[in-house]
């Protein structure tokens, strides 16, 4: 009887303690959460690191993330990139004057007939919108370069989504902003007319 209540205790307090060490110590380099700036008009609809979720959405010109967890080996070696992926879409409908949204149909005075069509026509057009919006986002993959952190103490990553689909990463434990932090680009970027290629 003992033992068949200890064997599950057992195992449950391997898994706890399994859990309880942060994946970020695993590559013994050092790590953490998974953030990101975004300096784009877009959304970040949802973004991973090397297939680790960023988990938040990120609306244009603002930071999120703090998906668990993104580690390192102890030493930094020439060559080392990691994987972006992200979606971008619209934020907010009206950051998009081009496609309207449809209007409300007013209820007042009108029978149940009419109202019945106007909301019928009312959803129409809703579809036609939402399907104009969706046709929007775009999916992005990137492999860039991880900057050298020997040296240096690592706090995750910060990814900074930037215009013209470009990416920035880096490990810096300094926050954004502070003049030791490596990223230099202002939060607000406009889109040039022409991307770089």
């Amino acid at each position: 009887m003992k033992s068949a209540l200890i064997s599950p205790l057992l195992a449950g307090l391997l898994l706890l303690t399994g859990c309880a060490q942060p994946a970020a110590q695993a590559g013994g380099g050092g790590g953490g959460t998974i953030d990101a700036i975004n300096h784009t008009k877009w959304a970040i609809n949802h973004f991973s690191v090397n297939g680790q979720s960023g988990i938040d959405i990120i609306g244009p010109f603002q930071g999120g993330g703090g998906g668990c967890c993104f580690s390192v080996p102890a030493r930094w070696t020439p060559g080392m990139t990691v994987r972006v992926d992200w979606e971008s879409g619209v934020a907010f409908a009206r950051d998009i004057p081009e496609i309207p949204e449809p209007a409300y149909p007013n209820y007042k005075g009108q029978d149940n007939k009419v109202w019945t069509e106007e909301i019928a026509e009312y959803n129409q057009q809703k579809r036609v919108w939402y399907k104009k919006i969706k046709a929007l986002k775009r999916q992005h993959s990137k492999t860039v370069p991880l900057p050298d952190y020997n040296g240096q103490d690592v706090c995750g990553i910060t990814v900074h989504f930037l215009p013209c689909d470009d990416v920035k990463v880096t490990t810096s434990c300094y926050t954004y902003g502070s003049p030791s932090y490596p990223i230099k680009e202002p939060v607000r970027m406009k889109e040039p007319a022409v991307c770089p290629k």
